[in-house]
């Protein structure tokens, strides 16, 4: 594997990295190749507990790559970038996209994928496809109204408006904004906080949001009685841990 997606663990967790800072990250298939790679190794990787998707450089990505566009991509099989993003997305694990400067079109579909966006104040998101007259095939269409509501979703996609972090964060589509200056401990702070709690219960709601999502209510509240998935291995050590107990049952 080359270096267009680096992986660098630390406590836990996995922060891939897209790594075409002199073409501001600009997608094309051999990134997405590596990015799949990275992806399909983490599910069966239980030392990380948390991943978080990052762009090296000026910016998070400026997109699809427009020239391995006009030339014609040469990708595995059809809807192959859509199947890449849904397998990140689908990681039993928490996945944070850790968006700063630009996440436009195709790089914002690639964030709506991760379970949630954490923005710098320097992050500007936007979606271009109607201004190159082109249409999403990797997700937006279904990520971005389910994050935002379809009116504003509409509205993005209409009107190819650029908005800032600040906007995200109104609109929902960031869960929270911090300082450039303060954006790596932030990533870090946020990673060690989902990390510090059990992998079991973060597989299990990820699997549970997912099904349940759009729901009616009703529904929903069955579909989480009759599939729970019950206590965790490490349940007994964590309380154990708290109550300052051991835990184990008395003979």
């Amino acid at each position: 594997m080359s270096d267009l997606v680096t992986r660098q663990d630390t406590d836990g967790c996995a922060v891939l990295t897209l790594n075409r800072p002199d073409k501001l990250n600009a997608l094309t298939v051999a990134m997405f190749r590596e990015l799949r790679t990275h992806v399909t190794a983490l599910y069966k990787d239980e030392s990380i507990g948390c991943v978080v998707l990052r762009g090296a450089g000026k910016c998070f990505s400026a997109g699809h790559d427009l020239a391995d566009i006009a030339e014609g991509e040469a990708v595995p099989s059809r809807g192959w970038h859509s199947e890449t993003l849904r397998l990140m997305e689908r990681l039993p694990k928490p996945v944070i996209a850790a968006v700063h400067g630009h996440c436009y079109t195709g790089a914002l579909e690639v964030a709506l994928a991760a379970d949630f966006i954490i923005a710098a104040d320097s992050a500007r998101f936007g979606d271009t496809h109607a201004k190159w007259a082109l249409t999403p095939i990797w997700g937006m269409s279904q990520r971005l109204p389910r994050r935002v509501g379809i009116a504003t979703a509409k509205r993005l996609m209409f009107t190819a408006e650029m908005i800032g972090a600040a906007e995200a964060l109104r609109i929902g589509l960031a869960e929270m904004v911090v300082p450039e200056g303060e954006f790596e401990s932030a990533i870090l702070k946020l990673a060690q906080q989902i990390t510090a709690n059990s992998p079991f219960s973060h597989a299990a709601n990820k699997r549970l949001l997912e099904a349940t999502d759009a729901r009616d209510m009703d529904s929903g509240l069955q579909w989480e009685i009759l599939n729970a998935e019950g206590v965790g291995p490490d349940m007994q050590a964590r309380i154990a841990a708290f109550t300052g107990k051991s835990g184990k049952p008395k003979s």
